[in-house]
């Protein structure tokens, strides 16, 4: 399947339509409002969580509780509409009309602004700040619980945990022995979704450090799919690769500007024979490692192991005492833009990325296995179950 998304952050709505989802999927829509809402939480956040209340509003592709296999579109609306409505109208300007609004001139370093405002051949930042906001990830989460709700047919289940939050964080060794799906329920119970609670509250110590120093922290967040099996992917061309997918994917998420998959960043200074999973075999469990450092992904092909990935978060742009910046037309010194904004988004990214996780790996799916029904795309996925059964 594949969506566009479209909205603006203070606009009507944002939306998304999402091309081929097959027919005969039960649609618990319950669900898809909860990962918004889990998106709208954490420690950190800032004013605006409390102004929406995110519902999903569907508009097509779906008959009864059930999709149809044409396209699905829905929108989730902006409450903050109502106080941007005059700044923001689509309508044409009227002869005479003047802005009592100053354009925006002053581009924060770290966001879209400067290069968006040249790009586009804008005369207002505002124009750019709209669309680049983070606001957008609201669709993809929806998209995300759709892709959810397609997993679980699989029994596959994807997770999240908060692992860092400026200089704060879990130590994970044998990352691949700590990880379970208690680790990932009991992250839900804390604000900044750590698991740890001691940890939990250094975190939120180091979140209310950042906001009185008017500043902004970013940090790191796990995410984990379980119930996977082997061959997802490809090695045939560089474009199907599974571990390029995921990292374009999560990559895609405002603010993210690292991606790891499994123990990636320790492999650098390791030797071969202490870094790769050595392959098992029992007549219970198969072909099986007693290691995960590959998080789950051998040559671009998911190998059957749980999926493990790391993605780094920076700190927010847009902070209260602002940064040097310069003005677009005078050129003269200035303060960046002080826009009302999180002072930390991390626990927040996560569930955005559970979602670009879980699209990822629903797509090849059902490359894998058919796309137009989900009893044909079982049926295929339960011969190829058998398959594997019987090598």
């Amino acid at each position: 399947m594949r969506f566009l998304s479209s909205g603006e952050s203070h606009g009507k709505a944002v939306s998304a339509i999402i091309d081929g989802l097959p027919s005969g999927m039960i649609i618990d829509f319950d669900f898809i409002n909860k990962e918004l809402e889990r998106r709208q939480k954490g420690f950190g956040r800032g004013k605006r969580m409390g102004i929406e209340k995110d519902k999903i509003e569907i508009l097509s592709g779906i008959r009864f509780g059930r999709t149809l296999g044409t396209p699905v579109s829905f929108l989730i609306r902006n409450n903050d509409w109502e106080n941007w409505k005059e700044k923001l109208s689509i309508e044409p300007l009227q002869e005479g009309y003047v802005s009592t609004d100053a354009k925006i001139l002053n581009p924060r370093p770290g966001h879209a602004d400067l290069p968006g405002y040249i790009k586009y051949r804008f005369d207002d930042v505002r124009d750019v700040i709209e669309r680049s906001s983070a606001r957008e990830t609201a669709a993809r989460v929806a998209v995300g619980g759709f892709a959810k709700i397609f997993l679980k047919a699989f029994n596959i289940d994807v997770y999240s945990i908060v692992n860092k939050i400026g200089k704060i964080g879990i130590e994970l060794k044998n990352i691949q022995n700590l990880l379970n799906e208690d680790l990932f329920l009991s992250a839900e119970n804390s604000d900044v979704r750590c698991p740890d609670p001691h940890i939990s509250n250094k975190m939120k110590e180091e979140i209310d450090n950042a906001a009185r120093e008017g500043n902004t922290v970013g940090g790191s967040f796990i995410l984990y799919a379980k119930g996977l099996f082997p061959g997802l992917g490809s090695y045939i061309q560089w474009d199907k690769r599974l571990d390029a997918k995921i990292s374009h994917a999560v990559m895609s998420i405002p603010a993210i500007k690292a991606v790891e998959i499994g123990q990636g960043i320790n492999s650098s200074n390791s030797s071969g024979s202490d870094f790769h999973d050595e392959i098992f075999y029992s007549r219970k469990k198969g072909f099986y490692r007693n290691t995960n450092n590959a998080g789950g992904i051998e040559g671009g092909i998911t190998n059957g192991e749980d999926v493990i990935i790391t993605a780094y978060m920076k700190p927010i742009p847009t902070t209260f005492s602002g940064l040097k910046t310069v003005n677009i037309k005078t050129k003269d010194p200035e303060k960046s833009l002080k826009e009302r904004s999180d002072v930390c988004a991390v626990p927040s990214a996560s569930v955005v990325g559970e979602a670009m996780l879980a699209i990822t790996l629903a797509n090849e799916i059902q490359k894998k296995f058919g796309e137009d029904n989900i009893s044909e795309i079982l049926e295929n996925y339960n011969n190829f179950r058998n398959y594997i059964k019987k090598i």
